[in-house]
């Protein structure tokens, strides 16, 4: 009795995502085909391995275990990959990186395009998500986090502190700056309960308008005279229609990051990106400190 790889991936994937959807889209089949894989997996070892409902699948003790089987097996395999790419001194084919979206439309689309026409032969996918895409796995090969902890398992350095300000449209800027206790309304992304203590000092008749989920939808927001907002500097200062309020203090911010698998340390490849990549930062610090 043996279970082919497949399906066992297949098993595995549907227990950390619940729904057919959800591991189909992980897998990069048809939800159909992940069922298909799992009845057969079912079929072959002659018990259930998961509880139907609406809502998703519920994985049985069997499932479990074999789900764990197949998750040392994904390590080993993932292992492997990565010490093969490791050695890879060709500087062509396949290398992912990924960096948060905002970062790219702000900055790094030029370093991006001096990339590809220096290494016209490295076959480049960025994949633009703030989502923490697991280097182990081989999701990416490198990446650029903005985080105060990138990931103590894995090899990089930080390639520049960063600092927080307050931006709005010009009109808005000029009238807090000309009378501290006018009213100053504001937009704040979703999880923030209030304006920023050192801008709440100043104008304490401060009141928030809307609160978002997405900084673009924010960013929006904000350029249309809803009310002033907390970014990053490297990004107020890239945003056309906003202009920084001076004399509200700047804030710590998380630092930027490049950090990439030990195993990939070897990898001509990364170190060709590595090398554009952190001069820029060092040459461009100001950009995320000053305003």
């Amino acid at each position: 009795m043996q279970v082919n790889w497949d399906d066992m991936r297949t098993v595995l994937v549907l227990v950390r995502e619940g729904t057919l959807a959800g591991a189909a889209e992980v897998l990069g089949v048809t939800y159909t085909t992940v069922a298909r894989r799992v009845s057969r997996a079912e079929d072959m070892l002659g018990q259930q391995l998961f509880e139907r409902f609406p809502e998703g699948y519920i994985p049985t003790r069997q499932a479990l275990d074999i789900a764990a089987a197949a998750e040392q097996m994904e390590q080993h395999e993932h292992q492997a990959l990565r010490q093969l790419a490791g050695q890879d001194q060709d500087l062509s084919g396949p290398l992912t990186l990924t960096v948060p979206q905002l970062l790219i439309h702000a900055q790094l689309a030029p370093v991006l395009k001096a990339f590809v026409d220096l290494y016209p032969e490295i076959d480049l996918v960025v994949k633009a998500s703030n989502d923490l895409l697991d280097l182990t796995r081989r999701e990416a090969d490198l990446a650029i986090r903005i985080s105060a902890d990138p990931g103590d398992t894995l090899v990089g350095r930080q390639l520049v502190a960063q600092r927080s300000a307050c931006f709005a449209t010009p009109e808005i800027a000029a009238a807090a700056a000309k009378d501290p206790q006018a009213p100053l309304d504001w937009v704040l992304y979703a999880d923030h309960k209030s304006p920023p203590r050192t801008a709440w000092a100043l104008h304490p008749n401060s009141k928030v308008r809307a609160r978002f989920d997405d900084m673009v939808s924010l960013m929006a927001a904000a350029r249309v005279g809803m009310g002033a907002l907390r970014m990053p500097v490297f990004l107020g200062r890239s945003t056309v229609g906003l202009v920084p309020i001076k004399h509200i203090p700047t804030e710590p911010y998380a630092p930027i990051w490049i950090v990439s698998h030990k195993d990939l340390r070897q990898s001509r490849k990364v170190a060709a990106l590595k090398d554009l990549l952190i001069p820029w930062f060092k040459q461009h610090e100001a950009l995320f400190t000053d305003l």
